[in-house]
Order: C-alpha cells, then sequence, then structure tokens
C-alpha cells in the first residue's frame, strides 16, 4: 500500500460550505473511490483553507486518479466542487493535487 500525501486550497469565503458538503460525501462518490482503491482517505484544513490530504492507495497515485477518472460520479463530483478551490482555472482539483515526498514513517 502506498501512502499519499497532498495539497490543496480552498477559498478563504467558500470554507464554511466546503465542509458542510463533506458532511455527507455522495454515496455515489463514495463507492467510487473504494472501487477505485483509494483507502484510509482523510482531508484536514487550516483555517485559511490549507488543506492537507491523505489517501493510501495499492498502485502509484497517478494510477489511482486513472481510476477515479474512469467514474461518472467523479466528473460531476469535481465538476461541483471545482468553484471550491483556487488554482489553475478550467483544472479540477483533483489535477491540481500537489503530491508531498514522504520523508519518514513511523511503523
Amino acid at each position: 500500500m502506498n501512502r499519499i500525501g497532498f495539497l490543496l486550497k480552498v477559498k478563504p469565503d467558500k470554507i464554511a460550505e466546503y465542509k458542510q458538503h463533506h458532511v455527507s460525501v455522495w454515496p455515489e462518490m463514495r463507492a467510487a473511490l473504494s472501487r477505485s482503491g483509494w483507502h484510509n482517505y482523510s482531508l484536514f484544513m487550516r483555517e485559511d483553507g490549507l488543506m492537507f490530504g491523505y489517501v493510501e492507495v495499492p498502485d502509484t497515485f497517478d494510477a489511482a486518479l486513472a481510476k477515479m477518472a474512469l467514474e461518472e460520479i467523479n466528473a460531476k463530483w469535481q465538476d461541483f466542487m471545482a468553484p471550491f478551490f483556487e488554482g489553475v482555472p478550467g483544472l479540477h482539483a483533483d489535477q491540481q493535487m500537489q503530491t508531498l515526498e514522504q520523508v519518514f514513517f513511523l511503523e
């Protein structure tokens, strides 16, 4: 299992609404993530909207993203969530995740 950490930035004026949408992520989206091998997926956010994500995947992160790209619900979720993120206009959040290098892991 590969552990992946990534960063994204939620627009400050959208933080409360973003959090509210994640109280109950669409069941179809949750099922697609599971089918695509995403395990222990967690999101953490600072007050300014900087978000750290963590996920465990059986293959590479690129492979996990590619599997999700095949899911019709992912495109709908990404379109719905696009207005919440800072970044490059026209790119979805899953195309802008800045992955972090793991430098330590305590087994």
